[in-house]
């Protein structure tokens, strides 16, 4: 009778063990598979298989047998970031986050995928669009993008410099790459220069109930006590809308203390603009903002975005999405979908956001960003598009030449486009950065209707 009580407890502790260790089986057995570093899925801190493609099925690099990437060398090259290159010095961060479902797994078979080919990534890049961002960004340090602020889709991004995978330079002892290894569009911040009055006159919209009618007067000079903010030339009496397309910087220097450092915080706080941006496992670069409670002269540097102001570019991109899209937020996504054998893995949404901003001023703020390219930066560089824009020339300090800085997006219905473009060192933001995306928005025009 002992023996059987003995016999039993142990059936009943082995029963108990095995029920535990495939309740853990059923709910872990899916991560632990696709733990980073796992030997079944990655190889040089790479995940090991599947192929990627663009939005039309373009192969951009088969993942298999050490690595396979396009024929094209500006493809290559301009999709490094995304991609990562072959020892993991660049990874990719999203190809991380869907390894699951790119290997493609279930509890019943395992890694099904495993010894194959695994799953397809289809991305949401155009390569024939990457391909001329990339050859527009040659000889320049910096990032652009350009993305659909109605679906999040990123159509192109490039982040420069950057090299061809399949003929790595000698990066250590050439300057030329210094923070190769970086993604400009979503590791690094930048001070913003004048795209940030954007930001500034969205507040005043709101906060000043007559901003539209007030006018303010410009001498080349403002002076707070021993400090001054200047502008480049003087600009008269200026409106709002006037001021925003000269960018003078005096009179956004006035409107920036109208509003105030603690309510011009509040409204950065609001617009998300010092936010990092989470997709597809990517969680971007904060920036950077001060003018609660600082000096005036502070404050007025704060409105024209410089003092200690930085912004990063998908960040500051989806702002300007959400402004095209009438103040309601969309989050930009590089997947599109993921397919293993005939099973559909991963479908992309699009991530609608909050409202953050009243219709009204977002198409005040379209009005006034059309107003610009009609008026001051040209329509001939952008033939049938409505584009609206915003230039910048940040100072960086030393002996450095200013960052070109470049936003906007495009008003047609049928093309609904938002774009960035920051160039390192690069000078007057109109002048640099627009052969770049008129360049970039006619590929659009071409491939993408």
């Amino acid at each position: 009778m002992g023996r059987a009580k003995i016999l039993l407890i142990f059936i009943l502790v082995l029963a108990l063990g095995v029920s535990f260790f495939m309740g853990e089986y059923f709910a872990n057995a899916e991560k632990w598979v696709h733990k980073p570093n796992s030997p079944h899925v990655y190889h040089a801190e790479n995940i090991a298989c599947g192929t990627i493609t663009d939005r039309n099925g373009i192969l951009l690099a088969d993942l298999t047998d050490g690595r396979t990437y396009s024929e094209n060398v500006a493809l290559r090259s301009g999709t490094l970031h995304w991609i990562g290159d072959r020892l993991g010095n660049i990874s990719s961060p999203a190809l991380s986050y869907f390894a699951q479902h790119i290997a493609g797994f279930d509890a019943v078979n395992g890694l099904y995928a495993y010894g194959g080919t695994g799953g397809t990534v289809r991305t949401t890049f155009s390569a024939r669009v990457q391909i001329v961002a990339q050859e527009a960004m040659a000889g320049y340090t910096g990032t652009v993008a350009v993305y659909n602020y109605k679906t999040g889709e990123l159509v192109c991004c490039v982040s420069t410099p950057n090299f061809d995978p399949d003929n790595v330079p000698d990066i250590a002892s050439n300057p030329a790459y210094d923070g190769v290894y970086l993604n400009r569009f979503t590791q690094v911040s930048y001070t913003p220069g004048s795209i940030f009055k954007i930001v500034t006159a969205a507040a005043a919209l709101e906060e000043i109930p007559d901003i539209i009618e007030r006018t303010y007067t410009c001498n080349g000079v403002l002076e707070f006590g021993s400090d001054k903010v200047s502008c480049e030339k003087s600009h008269g009496t200026l409106t709002l809308k006037q001021a925003f397309a000269s960018s003078c910087n005096c009179a956004f220097a006035r409107i920036a203390n109208q509003i105030g450092g603690d309510v011009l915080q509040e409204y950065v706080r609001r617009f998300r603009i010092i936010d990092g941006v989470t997709f597809d496992g990517i969680k971007t670069a904060a920036g950077n903002f001060s003018a609660a409670e600082e000096a005036p002269v502070m404050v007025a540097w704060s409105g024209i975005g410089q003092h200690v102001d930085m912004i990063n570019p998908a960040r500051y991109l989806t702002f300007l999405g959400t402004i095209a899209n009438g103040g309601v937020e969309i989050a930009p996504h590089f997947v599109s979908d993921i397919q293993v054998g005939s099973k559909v893995t991963y479908e992309a949404s699009a991530q609608l956001g909050d409202r953050i901003m009243s219709e009204a001023t977002a198409a005040t703020l379209r009005e006034f960003m059309r107003n610009n390219v009609q008026n001051y930066y040209g329509d001939d560089s952008y033939p049938g598009l409505q584009v609206c824009a915003k230039s910048g020339t940040a100072e960086v300090g030393g002996e450095k030449r200013p960052n070109a800085m470049y936003t906007g997006f495009v008003a047609n219905e049928e093309l609904p486009l938002a774009f960035i473009v920051a160039i390192e060192d690069g000078g007057y933001g109109k002048k640099v950065c627009t052969p770049i995306i008129s360049k970039i928005l006619a590929a659009c025009q071409e491939n993408l209707r």
